[in-house]
């Protein structure tokens, strides 16, 4: 596809329940899909359905086509693969998904919430915005970030695990071995422990707290009171213009975001009266598959950059 101008853009999300791939022309158009289910039961089978999608999408759609992928674990340094991804999708690790898909092109592969922020900034709630952290609640809490219109990485593409932060150092250890942290506060995984059983989930918590009932307002705010001082923290260190609160726990809609507000009125620096901007994340489902297409559009069109850089407007 040496010299060939791609007209479709592909995204491959690799999720533990579904394989999902969406099809886009240059503009952001949708123009294909397809999926299965993933299959993990430690054979690869997964694999062979992967390739299976992506052909069938790639066949409806005008060439050339470019591919990207959206998977758990740490990328390589390169972005072509997955490092770090023990016990689950056996054979993702070390994958080169150009060779596995007998492409021309080579294949940027993201984690996925960094493929769900690229969504968000190429079609939903961030389009256009350069500077922005999202924050994905739910069984536990996932997230990425933006500077500057590069998503940050670090040094061993550890960059991003916004849920690991530290809100309390006498606090539990949570699975990374982090003190008091953010996914411990509000993550679904933490429920039974924070409410001593008295909720099922959290859609129930807050169904309760809407109807209101004292015990799990005390509850539910309680844990948007912590997220408030996680996000006002992370403001500081990273200075976006926009936050986007995405995942299951974000559907309590004003449930969360009005009393998230409130908080942020106690701790958010404003110099000058600067106020970053919350929103609900946009593309729901489709946001890793959307951004992992996003950044074979923008490895394609500058090959120089890192994955995931998006030029300046």
């Amino acid at each position: 596809m040496v010299g060939l101008v791609p007209k479709t853009f592909i995204g491959l999300d690799l999720g533990g329940t579904n394989i999902k791939v969406l099809a886009f022309n240059a503009d952001g158009a949708a123009i294909a899909e397809g999926g299965m289910s993933t299959v993990d039961d430690g054979t690869g089978v997964w694999l062979d359905r992967a390739r299976t999608v992506v052909l069938a999408v790639m066949a409806k759609c005008p060439s050339p086509a470019v591919v990207g992928v959206a998977a758990p674990g740490l990328p390589s340094r390169d972005g072509r693969s997955i490092a770090f991804m023990p016990g689950r999708l056996a054979g993702l690790e070390g994958l080169n998904w150009k060779e596995w898909l007998e492409l021309e092109s080579p294949v940027p592969v993201l984690n996925d919430a960094r493929a769900a922020l690229l969504g968000e900034v190429w079609l939903g709630a961030a389009k256009g915005a350069t500077n922005v952290v999202l924050l994905t609640l739910g069984t536990g809490v996932g997230g990425a970030a933006m500077v500057d219109g590069r998503i940050l990485r670090g040094h061993i593409n550890r960059a991003g695990h916004l849920g690991h932060v530290s809100l309390d150092p006498n606090g539990a250890l949570d699975i990374t071995n982090t003190p008091g942290s953010l996914e411990d506060a509000i993550g679904e995984c933490t429920l039974a422990a924070r409410c001593g059983r008295r909720f099922a989930s959290t859609r129930d918590l807050v169904a309760a707290y809407r109807q209101g009932a004292p015990e799990a307002a005390e509850i539910w705010l309680r844990s948007v009171r912590a997220l408030a001082a996680a996000v006002a923290g992370l403001i500081n260190v990273l200075d976006p213009e926009l936050v986007v609160i995405g995942g299951g726990i974000a559907d309590a809609d004003e449930a969360l975001f009005e009393p998230l507000r409130r908080a942020l009125d106690d701790f958010e620096w404003r110099p000058g009266g600067a106020r970053v901007r919350l929103a609900k994340a946009a593309l729901g489902r489709t946001a890793g598959a959307s951004g992992a297409a996003y950044a074979a559009k923008l490895l394609a069109a500058d090959p120089t950059q890192p994955i995931g850089t998006v030029p300046p407007t």
